[in-house]
This record gives structure tokens, C-alpha cells and sequence, in this order.
């Protein structure tokens, strides 16, 4: 009997610890989340391997819902999640981006870069991710009018913030080819025989912008090379931010330069792959976030200017 307690004392203490270890008071970006999070879970569960299956009614619901903006908890557990944290982030309706952002999770060792094996190339839109807030974007370019000094769109990739693959395509310039660079974009005449349009692919990458907000390097030249726009307010570019100036030597850093230097590793041996240029530029924001989040906020915070106090006027006394 004396066993007995003893152990159900010790499974005590570990349900306790489990309790406080999971409150959302432990970190205060999910509960930030949280706390502007409707009460009901909004999961759509398409193409996600699920942690535990759901009940008759939670799955229902959930179909009814259909998918939202934020990719969730439910969605595919980032590295070195543990099950019990992803089903507690799930009931509270937190999305695996605050979830991972909050517990550091998935960027240990640079093992976002994990993802690469699953990349298809030209595959388009890949099914079954919810999107959720931030999207990496890289471009290849070819050169086009007279010696090919001019760029045209060749390919295009976007990532999303847990560094999947969430589209990517060869792209039909619309100018005639002088100059393939295949040295340096991996794009050659042979990968033409398979791209799809201009406007689809900007139609399809309009459409995934939209609403979020793209990390890129130097994305200026991946956003003329789409022909779109988007709010400098939605843009993380790893080329300006302030604290990287020192790797470009008075110029904008180049992102295997930062790769280097911050992350350890390197790019662009050979042929660049777009697909690898965006989860990089990705993991790079990502392990800087919160100094990107405080520039942001200075640059973009509206200041309220001081109020002057009025003097009284002084009134002259009547002769």
C-alpha cells in the first residue's frame, strides 16, 4: 500500500507539472493568439496528419468551417513538438505559426531544411497546406532583349512559415529569350517545354499574396518580375534589414552571404533552386523575427504628435 501512494503521488506531481507546462501563460505570443482567437476551433484537417482523431462532432464542424487564414495546431506538428502541447494548442484554437514561434520550435539546427526531399518541382499549387500568415517568395530570371541584359520571370517558388512548399512552376516569359543564365538560374530552353504561362502563374500567386505578408531578399526584383504590388507594410525583406547592412559591405547583403553567416551554411553552389532560396530566406527571418517585428513597428507605428498647450490670451482692460 505504501508503494501503492507513493507512486500515485509521484503521477500526481507529473499531471501538475503537465498542466503548468501547457498554460498559456508560459508564453505570452500564443496567448497573445489565443486571447483574439474565437472560442470555437476552425480547423479544416485537409491533407494534415492529424495528432488524434477528432470526434463526430468536432469533425463536422470542422468540415462545415472549411479551412482558414492561419495554418493550426492540427496541421503537421513542427519539429520537436510534443503531441500533448500540439493537442492543448488545438483546443485552444492557437495556429502551429504562434505555437512554434512562441516554444522556438522547428529552427533548432537549421531542421527547417528538412523539407527539401518532399520539393516537386513545376508541381504548381501543392494540395492539402493551409496556408497560413507569412509566405517566402524567390524568382529565377532569364535575360531578354538586346544581349539579354534585361530579366523575364523563368520560375517561381513560395514557401510557407514552417518552410513547405506551397507552389512552384517554370514560367513562359513573355519576351524572347536572349540569354537562358542557366549557370545561374537552372533554367534552360528544355524546362520551357513544361511552364505554364505568364498570367496563370501570376493569377495563382496573386491569389496566395494575398492578405499575407511576404518575406523575401530584395523582393522588389521578384515583384516586378510577377508584375504585382504589394503593401510595404506586408513585406519582410532580408536584403534591408538594418542589422544585416554589416554583411554587404555598404551594399545590400547577398542571401548566401547571410546564409553563411547566420544560419551556417551554404547556397548557390551550382544553379540557384528558388524553392531552397525561399525556406532560407525564411529560416533567416524567422530566427530574427523579433528584431524584424521591432523595426516594423518603428517604421510603421503611427506617432501622435504633442499637443501644444495654447497660452491664454491676454485681454487688454478697458480704458
Amino acid at each position: 500500500m505504501a508503494e501503492l501512494s507513493s507512486n500515485w503521488k509521484k503521477l500526481q506531481a507529473k499531471a501538475n507539472f503537465a498542466k503548468q507546462t501547457h498554460s498559456p501563460t508560459l508564453k505570452r505570443k500564443a496567448e497573445e493568439e489565443l486571447s483574439n482567437a474565437p472560442k470555437t476551433p476552425k480547423v479544416s484537417g485537409k491533407g494534415f496528419q492529424t495528432l488524434s482523431q477528432p470526434s463526430n462532432t468536432r469533425a463536422k464542424r470542422a468540415a462545415n468551417m472549411g479551412s482558414v487564414h492561419s495554418s493550426r495546431a492540427r496541421a503537421e506538428v513542427p519539429h520537436d513538438q510534443a503531441p500533448s502541447l500540439g493537442l492543448w494548442a488545438t483546443e485552444q484554437d492557437i495556429s502551429s505559426e504562434a505555437l512554434a514561434e512562441a516554444y522556438g520550435l522547428g529552427i533548432k539546427e537549421n531542421s527547417m531544411m528538412t523539407p527539401s526531399h518532399c520539393d516537386r518541382v513545376n508541381h504548381g499549387r501543392s494540395p492539402g497546406i493551409d496556408i497560413g500568415k507569412y509566405v517566402a517568395v524567390d524568382c529565377e530570371m532569364v535575360g531578354v532583349g538586346p544581349g539579354g541584359h534585361e530579366s523575364a520571370l523563368a520560375r517561381v517558388s513560395l514557401v510557407d512559415f514552417h518552410g513547405r512548399q506551397i507552389y512552384d512552376s517554370y514560367v513562359k516569359p513573355k519576351e524572347r529569350v536572349t540569354d537562358w543564365r542557366t549557370s545561374v538560374s537552372g533554367v534552360s530552353r528544355k524546362e520551357m517545354r513544361f511552364a505554364r504561362d505568364f498570367d496563370d502563374v501570376q493569377r495563382e500567386v496573386c491569389t496566395i499574396f494575398e492578405g499575407r505578408i511576404l518575406v523575401g531578399h530584395d523582393i522588389k526584383h521578384d515583384l516586378n518580375a510577377l508584375r504585382l504590388s504589394h503593401s510595404p507594410r506586408d513585406i519582410r525583406d532580408t536584403a534591408k534589414h538594418p542589422s544585416f547592412k554589416k554583411y554587404g559591405h555598404g551594399r545590400k547583403p547577398a542571401l548566401r552571404v547571410l546564409a553563411r553567416e547566420l544560419l551556417s551554411i551554404e547556397i548557390q553552389d551550382g544553379p540557384h533552386s528558388s524553392t531552397e532560396d525561399a525556406r532560407v530566406t525564411m529560416l533567416i527571418f524567422r530566427k530574427n523575427k523579433s528584431n524584424f517585428d521591432v523595426d516594423h513597428a518603428n517604421r510603421y507605428t503611427p506617432t501622435t504628435p504633442s499637443v501644444l498647450a495654447k497660452k491664454p490670451k491676454k485681454h487688454r482692460k478697458k480704458r
